[in-house]
């Protein structure tokens, strides 16, 4: 038989990794190229040789998903497989029909084939949509392990968007390293977080070779603690999944893929934000998880913020800085920022869409329901330099910063600033004491 001649459609994650697990060294396949969607600058560039193995020599080229109907038909590619997260139904299956209306198959690829097993017990954390409080969770879950005594190594899904040779694996322990490895703000939020509470965060490109490392850390290693991404399902099998929803955006858990997916195979079901959500939007929310997966325990949460500095928003015209891909492919339109504005009596919060430059105004056009705020888009140099120049353009009073890392000490920000922080809080029984008590003992016993 002819070799089957495979595209891959992604976002510089999933699709790498269904790369390395279902097709690397499988003389049946070719894959003829990969295609990029929602991370800029990714397209133009490949997947290079030193990763992709001994049967692509020069690497697989990397298109704008734009061109998928003209790539189909030019490199006579058999299949299509879907790979990448937070996209809802409807834009699926438009991807199949452009897939199908140009002759070739439409594949997703599930747990079965793409799950690694570690030799380490492994707890997972996901989510129906990102911005969801995933991060938070993860770093709840952190917590609790960690005052057990129980050495966590975290692993971040994917984000690679630099030279991803360099990037096979990365091992974050100290600040310093983020520099190390050339960090992007969007790396830096998701690192930096883990690193000050103590525990080492891996990430990079090759996720086989990222849990042989963290297995085997040099620091040592009880339990591997999965810090999905978008709301992807885990690239390691895990011992026990926890997923969160988000009552901002009711019906979304059982509309966007693969966010339905990590639902219904959730073990414990997180029901953040119910502190800023309307009791009419938790609801529904409720019933959709005792509908799809009725044996999953679930736990009520707060995402509870704190607020360096007050004064400078009480009063004041702010701009108000969230996180990113919240904002953009996660649809939201607040964030911890916004939350902190209104509860700490800002007197006006500017929009800073009409000083956006570079990057940021492209943002803007791109995600139209992007209003009101700045998303904190930093994939590259350009994107920190252009957030740094709109900050400084807009005419504000202060800026609130409501992102994970703080962004003072990345860029240059020359008004008056304040950080929001924000946390997971479990309100009554269950709470993660509880449901992490069983996984705690069995972990204490593997350790005898």
């Amino acid at each position: 038989m002819s070799q089957r001649k495979i595209i891959i459609i992604g976002a510089a994650g999933r699709d790498f990794h269904n790369f390395n697990t279902c097709f690397r060294d499988n003389p049946a396949y070719k894959v003829v190229a990969f295609t990029a969607a929602q991370i800029p600058d990714i397209a133009g560039r490949k997947y290079p040789a030193a990763l992709a193995g001994s049967l692509y020599l020069e690497g697989i080229p990397i298109y704008e998903q734009a061109e998928l109907p003209r790539l189909i038909k030019d490199l006579d590619a058999d299949e299509c497989v879907f790979a990448y997260s937070d996209v809802p139904y409807a834009e699926v299956m438009r991807i199949s029909a452009i897939v199908n209306a140009a002759g070739a198959d439409f594949t997703l690829f599930g747990p079965k084939n793409t799950m690694l097993k570690s030799t380490k017990p492994v707890i997972a954390v996901g989510a129906v949509r990102t911005g969801s409080g995933k991060s938070q969770t993860t770093r709840r879950i952190a917590e609790v392990l960690m005052a057990h005594g129980l050495k966590v190594i975290a692993v971040r899904h994917p984000m690679p968007y630099g030279d991803l040779e360099a990037q096979k694996v990365q091992r974050f322990a100290v600040i310093d390293d983020l520099k190390k490895h050339n960090c992007t703000i969007e790396e830096m939020e998701e690192y930096e977080p883990h690193i000050t509470r103590g525990n080492v965060i891996y990430a990079g490109v090759d996720y086989e070779a990222i849990l042989r490392a963290a297995e085997n850390d040099p620091d040592g290693c009880d339990v591997i603690l999965w810090d999905g991404g978008n709301n992807d399902f885990p690239f390691y099998r895990p011992d026990l999944m926890v997923t969160v929803v988000d009552p901002h955006r009711p019906g979304h858990e059982l509309s966007y893929y693969p966010g339905e997916v990590t639902l219904r195979i959730a073990d414990v079901v997180v029901i953040n934000k119910i502190d800023s959500a309307d009791f009419d939007k938790i609801q529904p929310v409720r019933h959709n998880i005792e509908r799809v997966n009725p044996d999953a325990i679930v736990i009520d949460a707060a995402s509870t913020i704190t607020v360096e500095k007050p004064e400078i928003i009480r009063g004041k015209r702010v701009l108000v800085v969230e996180d990113g891909p919240t904002l953009t492919h996660g649809d939201m339109k607040i964030g911890a920022g916004i939350v902190a504005a209104k509860r700490f009596g800002a007197a006006k919060i500017v929009d800073p869409k009409p000083y956006a430059v570079g990057k940021l105004a492209e943002t803007y056009r791109i995600y139209p329901h992007v209003e009101g705020l700045l998303p904190a888009m930093g994939y590259g140099e350009e994107q920190m330099k252009d957030l740094a120049e709109t900050i400084a353009c807009t005419d504000c009073d202060s800026v609130i910063i409501g992102t994970p890392i703080d962004l003072a000490r990345v860029i240059k920000i020359d008004k008056p600033c304040t950080r929001v922080d924000y946390s997971l809080q479990e309100i009554g029984h269950p709470d993660m004491e509880d449901v992490l008590a069983d996984f705690i003992k069995k972990v204490r016993a593997l350790k005898k």
